[in-house]
């Protein structure tokens, strides 16, 4: 702030943001009538007005107010009209009919009554001039302004949106509510929103009758999710020139939109209920509501492309891998994000429940994570599985409060109000087109039947169970309300029912509109590419051109002043360019992108302080300490460089890697990297790990190049700084589902990351990256090794003081105690112990790792060597693959050397983590048992 006065009125706790809409008409009151507060109140307002700074008027209402009294009220009068235009602003959602089954209970809400603002009977026919709304209204009548703004918002619709700190997003919402009259609409489409409620309901039951015993999550109760996506649709393509739609949601209500919106096949379904046509010979597949699908739509002349994401029971991890797969889509197709719209939908118990929904929300406007806002739709069925009691669900008024922390605004509406469905639906399109920002439908509804319609859900909900049965279903509401306006007769309901009914019969599309549908796990058997081809990777590459490119992307603008430690890293790795040295880890990282990018591939690196890289080693982005300005070397390669992104990410593993996750999903050809700031940190994205990227090729034909770049090594920094719980990723391995690797030279991590696009793999890579290793001047490559060699799955004995006829004990490990182990050798001199490093866990190299200890015909041990505890790192997952080897004779034995079996990963003492170490390295190359 400006001056001690302004400082003094920020820190008051009781002036907080929460409560700046009561302050400013507080205030607004002061500036018309001094003695129209208490004097606590009047005393701070004239000391802030004493000051240099001028007061203006803030109030949203005032902003664009104005009142002329036709009858000569007073101000005070016209202040009360203030007052009541606000609260119906800030609390008419309070008194909104939003629960069709009529049980929510309101406590401490605002009396909105007229009278409550001390009008009285005479007041009513009095007549003002109010300039208050995008629509001036003269002569009004108090009574006709109160009716209006009641049926504005306390009818079917509560609007939230007074906390949002944008004036201009405010000033939007109350024109578009406060200007409508009624929802209006046409006949036609009055008809067209019946047919699409019959249809919900009628596949449903259909299903129901025809697989009774068989879960289906259905959703009756909040049936007019599919009409209010179809008019989402319709208004996408037609009205906005959307051309792609990436939808999310979990499993209730799933198989009645894959059906009635993406146009899924009616026999498929029903196939996938009766078990038919299963193939056995790729994959495991999913449950029918975990699938997704895609699908072209024609609406008039419009085609707009629909994809509905493959989900796990994880109600909400969807999110971020819904805005990932849109990011990708607007980075390397569309380039405007008007041109793509991401709708996810959520359960009411698990929007306020789950972590990942705050992650998420966070990313919404984050610079590398932004996607132009997303239409979030909360099938609200007042219940979570079995427990619906609020004080058990959350601590908040509403299950879509969360939401606040982003200031989107928030459209509570009634399912049973179909038409004032599709008008905030229309509504929520336009604001999210406008504004590119994530707004909320908090749509109320209930379940009909228990969790799964085997489940008896009055046992734990008898009174709302008991309303529920008596309760009509919003194709009976709203038949009954067309059937009496005389819009249509009985007879129209019926053959609509029988129309459909027909198509359920014949097991027909029912999207009329529906061009093409696609299902990637059925296309994916067909093809049975479960395989590792890394034929086409080349075996050298031209040493003059990746040295003239190294010096090109090391060599910065003599504008660019470099803070002394960036330009001494800058400065070593020209020279490395230039062969004077040796590439360090960042500086092999950088050139192997810089050749994909030379290429034309473009590559994307997030994670947390991933610019600099937690290890101060890669520097990816370079800060002129003279302005703050940025340079970044990887993008000024050539003009037709592919594109490179480099993010901080936010603070968040679970969302990150899942968004992440989304995009490599969807942009094949780019080199998706996620970093780690700790490989220990990465379970926190636990979910993501074992539902997508281990098992969604498997699940759902979804495959993905994604690379996790996960920190690991022990060295004495605790039980929360040592290890990437590399065996939880073995653990996973399985049917060629992913790769794990712990590269132990420069050269090696080169190799792999472009491995990992130019033999499009398509599997996801699990790296143990280094920490200590980054600059280690042993674990560093010359250029011609990086230049003339390949990935080696495992590097053989390299010392030539070891004579493969002296070896009689071989030691095998990973990662980075292979330099512990060298370094104690050479102190020793036992040439008689060769150490070979096993850099590819997962596929394991069986047949050429059983070679390699062929040429040791004296050995009589064999010793697998790790850092980790014993029930951790790879031994468990490789002392099967090793008694393979050995099985055939009987004069090898095969020990396991590495700390002892412990529940945390490392312990927290220096000291005692060196004496640890020390001992490893010493009983490893004692050769006095043999």
């Amino acid at each position: 702030m400006h001056n001690n006065a302004m400082k003094d009125w920020v820190n008051s706790s009781y002036l907080s943001s929460s409560n700046r809409i009561y302050i400013e008409k507080l205030y607004n009151h002061f500036l018309m009538d001094p003695d129209s507060v208490n004097q606590d109140w009047r005393l701070k307002f004239k000391y802030l007005s004493d000051t240099d700074i001028k007061s203006k008027k803030t109030s949203h209402v005032l902003n664009d107010c104005s009142f002329f009294n036709q009858n000569s009220a007073s101000n005070y009068t016209e202040r009360k009209i203030l007052n009541m235009i606000d609260d119906f602003r800030l609390y008419g959602h309070q008194h909104a009919k939003l629960d069709p089954l009529g049980l929510w209970t309101r406590k401490n809400i605002k009396n909105l009554h007229l009278r409550n603002y001390g009008f009285v009977d005479s007041d009513l026919q009095k007549i003002f001039d109010i300039d208050c709304f995008s629509v001036s209204y003269n002569n009004i009548k108090l009574v006709d302004l109160y009716n209006f703004l009641k049926k504005a918002y306390c009818g079917s619709i509560g609007f939230e949106y007074m906390h949002i700190t944008n004036n201009n997003e405010i000033y939007w919402i109350q024109q578009q509510v406060e200007s409508i009259n009624s929802i209006d609409f046409y006949t036609v489409n009055k008809r067209r929103l019946l047919y699409e409620l019959i249809a919900a309901e009628s596949i449903e039951r259909y299903l129901g009758m025809k697989f009774p015993a068989a879960k289906r999550f259905s959703l009756e109760g909040s049936d007019v999710l599919i009409p209010m996506l179809k008019e989402i649709i319709r208004q996408a393509a037609t009205n906005y020139g959307i051309k792609e739609i990436v939808m999310g949601m979990a499993h209730r209500g799933r198989l009645n939109v894959l059906t009635n919106v993406f146009g899924k096949s009616l026999q498929q379904l029903f196939d996938e209920f009766a078990n038919k046509n299963i193939c056995e010979d790729y994959g495991s597949g999913d449950v029918k509501y975990h699938m997704g699908l895609t699908s072209d739509i024609k609406i008039e002349d419009n085609l707009i492309h629909l994809s509905l994401m493959y989900n796990p029971s994880h109600l909400e991890i969807i999110n971020p891998v819904v805005m990932g797969s849109v990011r990708a889509r607007i980075d390397e197709e569309i380039k405007c994000s008007n041109m793509i719209l991401p709708i996810t939908l959520h359960g009411d118990a698990s929007i306020s429940g789950q972590g990942v929904v705050q992650e998420t929300f966070n990313m919404s406007k984050v610079r590398g994570y932004d996607v132009g806002g997303s239409i979030r739709i909360v099938v609200n069925n007042q219940i979570g599985f079995t427990t619906s009691n609020i004080t058990d669900i959350r601590s908040t008024e509403y299950c879509t409060d969360i939401a606040k922390m982003i200031n989107a605004p928030i459209f509570h509406v009634n399912a049973d109000d179909p038409e004032a469905v599709i008008f905030v639906s229309s509504l929520a399109l336009k604001f999210r087109n406008l504004f590119k920002r994530d707004i909320i439908i908090d749509l109320v509804s209930y379940r009909r039947h228990g969790h799964n319609e085997a489940d008896e859900p009055s046992a734990t909900q008898p009174i709302m169970y008991k309303k529920i049965n008596q309760h009509p279903s919003v194709c009976q509401i709203y038949s009954s309300q067309l059937e009496y306006n005389d819009i249509i007769k009985a007879s129209d309901t019926k053959e609509m029912f029988d129309k459909l009914k027909n198509k359920l019969d014949i097991g027909s599309c029912l999207v009329q509109e529906c061009k093409t549908a696609y299902d990637s796990f059925l296309v994916l058997q067909d093809k049975k590419t479960n395989k590792f081809i890394y034929a086409n990777y080349p075996e050298k590459d031209d040493i003059n051109y990746l040295q003239e490119l190294a010096c090109k992307i090391n060599s910065i603008p003599s504008n660019i002043n470099m803070h002394p430690r960036v330009a001494k890293i800058y400065s070593d790795r020209y020279d490395m360019a230039q062969g004077k040295k040796n590439f360090d880890w960042g500086a092999a990282e950088t050139l192997a992108c810089a050749t994909l990018l030379d290429k034309g591939i473009s590559i994307r690196l997030s994670g947390e302080d991933s610019s600099r890289g937690t290890f101060f080693h890669r520097h990816a982005v370079i800060h002129a300490q003279q302005d703050d300005s940025i340079y970044i070397p990887l993008q000024n390669i050539s003009e037709n460089q592919g594109m490179y992104y480099i993010w901080d990410s936010v603070l968040s593993e679970e969302a990150a890697l899942a968004f992440e996750y989304g995009y490599a999903n969807k942009s094949k050809n780019t080199l998706v990297i996620w970093e780690a700031q700790f490989g220990d940190f990465s379970n926190g994205a636990q979910i993501v790990i074992d539902q997508f990227i281990s098992s969604g090729e498997q699940k759902w034909g979804q495959v993905c190049n994604l690379v996790m770049l996960l920190p690991h090594g022990y060295e004495g920094q605790g039980p929360e700084h040592s290890s990437a719980r590399l065996e939880r990723y073995l653990q996973l391995c399985a049917e060629n589902n992913i790769q794990v690797c712990v590269p132990s030279t420069a050269a090696q991590l080169y190799h792999l990351l472009r491995r990992q696009i130019i033999c499009n793999v398509c599997k996801p890579l699990i790296i143990m990256s280094p920490k200590s290793l980054l600059r280690h001047p042993i674990a560093s490559s010359s250029i011609k090794e990086i230049a003339c060699s390949t990935f080696k799955t495992i590097i053989k004995e390299l010392d030539s003081n070891v004579m493969n006829h002296d070896v009689i004990q071989t030691i095998i490990c990973t990662g980075k105690v292979y330099y512990d182990l060298l370094n104690k050798r050479c102190q020793n001199k036992q040439y008689n112990v060769a150490i070979i490093r096993i850099e590819q866990l997962y596929p394991f190299p069986l047949e050429e790792l059983k070679n390699i200890l062929l040429h040791f015909s004296r050995t009589k041990k064999i010793v697998w060597c790790q850092e980790e505890p014993e029930n951790q790192g790879a031994w468990y997952y490789c002392q099967h693959y090793l008694h393979k080897i050995i099985s055939g004779s009987k004069n090898i034995l095969l020990n396991y050397i590495g700390r002892p079996a412990s529940a945390a990963t490392a312990v927290g003492f220096s000291s005692i983590h060196q004496r640890q170490q020390k001992k490893i390295i010493d009983e490893a190359l004692n050769i006095d048992t043999l």
